[in-house]
C-alpha cells in the first residue's frame, strides 16, 4: 500500500520518510509527556529518520509494496493516567499524520494562490499529503499491531479484550491477506476520501 515506485523515487522517498518519522516521533513524544522514559532511553525522541527505520520493513516495502517503521517501545505502567495514556499514545501517530497532511495541503494551496511553480516541491508535497492520509486511516484499523487495535483493546471489556489479544499473533497475516484481496482498500478508500474532503474544506476556509 505504501510502496516505492522507482519511476519517481526521488520524490517518494522524502515524503515517505517524513510521514513515517513524524508518526513514530509523535508516539514517542506523547509517551514521554505522559511520564514514560522508555522512548527517550531508546533514543526515539528524534526526527532523525534513521532512528525510526526498520530494515525488514524497508525491504518489504521495496519488494511487496507494504512495509513498516520500527515501533516505539513504551511502558504503559509509567503513564500518569493509565489506560487513557495508551489511547493518547496510540492516537498520536495517526493524528500527527493528519496534521502533516493538512500542512501539505496548505502549502500546496499557498503555492497555487501565489503562482509559485516548482514541479519538485509540488510532487513531494502531494506525495506527503497522500502518504499521510493513507497512514492516518490505515493505522487506525483495529488489526494488531496497528494503532487502532491498541485503542480498541483498551475500550473493550476485560474478557473481550483478552480474546482480542489472543488473535494478535495471527492478525498481521490476516491483514496482509486482506490487503492483497483488496478488502482493506475497499474499507480505507472511502475514509481517506472523507478525511481528504475535511482537510480541503479547512484549507478552503483558511485560504
Amino acid at each position: 500500500m505504501f510502496g516505492l515506485d522507482s519511476s519517481d523515487m526521488v520524490f517518494r522517498i522524502p515524503a515517505l520518510l517524513a510521514a513515517l518519522t513524524v508518526h513514530e516521533y509523535a508516539h514517542a513524544r506523547v509517551a514521554d509527556y505522559l511520564g514514560d522514559p522508555t522512548p527517550a532511553r531508546a533514543e526515539r525522541l528524534t526526527l532523525n529518520p534513521i532512528a525510526h527505520l526498520d530494515p525488514v520493513g524497508l525491504i518489504m516495502l521495496w519488494l511487496f509494496q507494504f512495509g513498516w517503521a520500527k515501533p516505539v517501545p513504551i511502558n504503559p505502567y509509567c503513564f500518569r493516567n493509565g489506560r487513557n495514556g495508551i489511547i493518547m499514545v496510540s492516537f498520536a501517530g495517526p493524528a500527527s499524520n493528519i496534521l502533516l497532511a493538512l500542512f501539505s495541503a496548505l502549502a500546496l494551496g499557498i503555492m497555487a494562490k501565489f503562482n509559485v511553480n516548482s514541479y519538485a516541491v509540488e510532487q513531494v508535497l502531494w506525495l506527503l499529503y497522500s502518504y499521510n492520509i493513507m497512514f492516518a486511516i490505515f493505522n487506525l484499523l483495529p488489526f494488531p499491531p496497528l494503532d487502532g487495535s491498541k485503542i480498541v483493546e483498551v475500550l473493550l471489556p476485560a474478557r473481550a479484550a483478552e480474546l482480542y489479544e489472543r488473535m494478535a499473533p495471527y492478525a498481521p497475516f490476516l491483514l496482509v491477506g486482506l490487503i492483497y484481496l483488496g478488502v482493506i482498500s475497499a474499507i480505507t478508500y472511502p475514509l481517506q476520501r472523507f478525511l481528504s474532503l475535511i482537510i480541503h474544506s479547512i484549507v478552503g476556509v483558511l485560504l
